[in-house]
């Protein structure tokens, strides 16, 4: 029996000493009713926006994701992925390197399921663009996003087509001028249940809560870091710490720096650079070690190595041993 749905937002908005923190059970029951639209748009933003104020518990967003799981089109869980990879950022700093990082990863044997979307009003580059410039559009199907699979080893899909009512939470910052916890719990969903799955964050001890919320879940492999942008790509710039829940167990990794010293920004994001980074046609350091770092947590994740300094040596030989050709157009 569901509870009135004002009785949550009582229980989140009567301030810092007086507001409760909901449990799983509670805060499952509550995302179901907004994602089967049984309360009413002020309640919505209401409830959204006073959880963005006081964040969101690992416990409630436990609650949150397990009932956006029950709304996912069941057909993308038959596809058979090794990593999941939820791409819900955009990037302004820097071009999604993590892109070469994926086609690496999956011409090497790996079966990848990329998922995201973009956010209205946003001045960021999403990978849905980044993949249109190569003349790759989002697959829609189980049957579009086999054939992406089969043709490049990954493929990717819009989050309104794996799930459009937790989507629909996300466009909602064109009202409110602000991300919610929607943002979060696409990171967390993976919709196509693969072994593996990686999210990328962008706050602080988001990170933690991520692998705490994946153990209540009862998830098998989750790992979480803070990526570049909040992207699931690693900054060579600076140390990462790799949180994990895998098989019952939790822990951390650490990645080093793979760059002495801070690089230059560019002044734009040029898609066309990301083809002359594969072809070899430039010479940009920073995208190299950030392709390499983001290999390495890529085989870190999927339990294909041991250690941090075998991830990264491996990731060296894989992205050294691509192929020669561009595979997207």
């Amino acid at each position: 029996m569901q509870t009135e749905f004002k009785q949550y937002i009582k229980m989140v908005g009567r301030g810092q000493r007086a507001g409760e923190m909901l449990n799983k059970e509670q805060a499952f029951d509550a995302m179901q009713q907004m994602l089967e639209d049984k309360v009413s748009p002020e309640q919505l933003g209401a409830f959204l926006m006073l959880m963005r104020v006081r964040e969101e518990t690992a416990e409630e967003l436990a609650g949150f994701v397990e009932a956006c799981r029950t709304t996912v089109q069941s057909e993308f869980t038959e596809l058979n992925i090794d990593l999941d990879l939820g791409c819900y950022a955009g990037k302004r700093r820097h071009l999604p390197w993590f892109l070469l990082a994926v086609m690496a990863f999956a011409q090497s044997g790996r079966r990848v399921f990329i998922h995201g979307t973009a956010e209205p009003e946003s001045q960021r580059l999403y990978i849905k663009e980044a993949l249109q410039f190569f003349g790759i559009e989002p697959a829609t199907n189980k049957q579009s996003a086999e054939q992406q699979l089969n043709q490049f080893g990954f493929c990717y899909v819009e989050l309104a087509d794996l799930n459009k009512p937790l989507d629909k939470l996300i466009q909602l910052r064109a009202l409110f001028g602000l991300r919610s916890a929607a943002n979060t719990l696409a990171r967390m969903l993976n919709p196509s249940k693969a072994k593996h799955s990686l999210h990328g964050v962008h706050h602080r001890n988001f990170d933690i809560r991520h692998v705490d919320a994946a153990q209540m879940c009862n998830d098998t492999s989750v790992v979480c870091f803070r990526g570049e942008g909040g992207e699931v790509e690693f900054n060579p710039e600076r140390d990462a710490t790799l949180h994990y829940f895998k098989q019952g167990n939790k822990g951390e990794l650490k990645m080093p720096a793979l760059l002495e010293s801070w690089q230059i920004k560019p002044r734009a994001l040029d898609l066309v650079q990301l083809q002359q980074v594969w072809l070899n046609q430039v010479d940009n350091n920073y995208a190299e070690q950030a392709v390499i770092g983001t290999l390495a947590i890529f085989l870190l994740t999927t339990d294909a190595v041991a250690t941090v300094d075998e991830a990264i040596q491996q990731a060296k030989n894989i992205w050294q041993h691509r192929s020669a050709t561009w595979p997207l157009g």
